[in-house]
């Protein structure tokens, strides 16, 4: 088994209440996050543990559909979503902060490969360092999208 993993901050002028508001939103996280095509709730209506949905993204010039689920909340503070896909499992970490007046929100990604094979791992070795540039390039431009309709949000 092998882990990749990234973390990224960012200090958002809006309380916590407000960010917390736009990542647990999930109905309007296809007009909020400009790299989601497209998210289909499965089940709940809500932002609870076990809500399930498929979101589809732009990867690499094609589009990818990963159905994801959350696994842990403690409100205004921590949220957990998990993938699996491909043969490795996802987790997406997102944290919160209080910063003054704002908010520092984390995002922390891991990846572990599950059962793949010989050459599978040869390409994963090969191609990490460039998906995980593009991974983290996405993770930036969502934090910044998240960052711009909270503090929307918060007036």
């Amino acid at each position: 088994m092998s882990a990749s993993e990234i973390r990224v901050s960012r200090t958002i002028d809006a309380p916590v209440g407000a960010v917390w508001a736009v990542i647990t939103d999930l109905d309007n996280a296809e007009s909020v996050l400009s790299g989601v095509e497209k998210l289909e709730r499965l089940d709940s209506t809500k932002y609870e543990v076990g809500t399930r949905w498929r979101e589809t993204r732009v990867l690499f010039g094609k589009s990818s559909t990963e159905e994801m689920w959350v696994t842990e909340i403690d409100p205004e503070k921590r949220t957990v979503v998990k993938a699996s896909s491909h043969g490795a499992d996802y987790t997406t970490v997102f944290t919160l902060e209080p910063a003054g007046d704002g908010t520092n929100l984390t995002f922390h990604f891991s990846a572990e490969a599950t059962g793949l094979g010989a050459l599978s791992k040869f390409m994963m070795k090969v191609f990490g360092s460039f998906a995980l540039k593009a991974t983290t390039k996405a993770i930036r431009r969502d934090l910044d999208d998240i960052a711009g309709a909270a503090e929307k949000q918060a007036g």
